[in-house]
């Protein structure tokens, strides 16, 4: 009887530990796009406000029809904010605090935000890095670095033909544009 007892109290420990692991586990979004898919699991613990900022984009819908608009082979693919025709997709939400200080570095397959020369003026542009990129931690290259939130789990495949896509320049602002759009057709949370 003791023996049994002990057995049980054995497994709703394990079964107790296993849920507590599974509350824990960082999100993760799957992007949908039209080169194919791949898989972003969320450091939320680190990076709370990058997180925190995209997952509300990916919820309410934002990223369907934003596009790949900036690939450079040898060093990322950025996405997030414009359309096929590179005008920028209303609806950003405010700007949030650069948290490259989190530890997370720019490493190949990890994903961080964009983000113009303030340090703080991220909003829904994100990049792949598909090297490791040193030069973007922080401090270099301005001090501040550029703020890693997460990282390819899944379909590192697909990133590196977005980011191998033929490409060209459209114009003095766009560079690195790919010649066929590559588009997000959803992003969505796992559960």
């Amino acid at each position: 009887m003791f023996r049994r007892l002990f057995q049980v109290a054995l497994l709703l420990l394990a079964i107790g530990c296993s849920a507590a692991s599974a509350a824990e586990k960082n999100p993760v979004v799957l992007m949908e796009t039209t080169m194919g898919n791949f898989k972003i699991e969320l450091f939320a613990k680190e990076a709370p406000v990058s997180v925190k900022n995209f997952l509300a984009y990916v919820q309410s819908g934002y990223y369907k029809g934003t596009t790949f608009h900036r690939i450079i082979p040898g060093f990322m693919a950025q996405g997030g904010g414009l359309t096929a025709e590179l005008q920028p997709k209303p609806g950003n939400l405010p700007p949030i605090k650069n948290e490259a200080d989190n530890g997370l570095k720019n490493d190949r397959g990890t994903v961080a935000m964009a983000r113009s020369g303030d340090p703080n003026s991220a909003t829904s542009q994100f990049f792949v890095n598909v090297v490791n990129n040193n030069m973007l931690n922080r401090p270099s290259p301005d001090g501040f670095g550029y703020a890693v939130y997460g990282r390819v789990v899944e379909g590192m495949d697909v990133v590196d033909k977005i980011v191998n896509a033929p490409q060209s320049r459209k114009n003095a602002v766009f560079q690195n544009v790919p010649n066929t759009p590559i588009v997000i057709r959803d992003a969505k949370v796992l559960k």
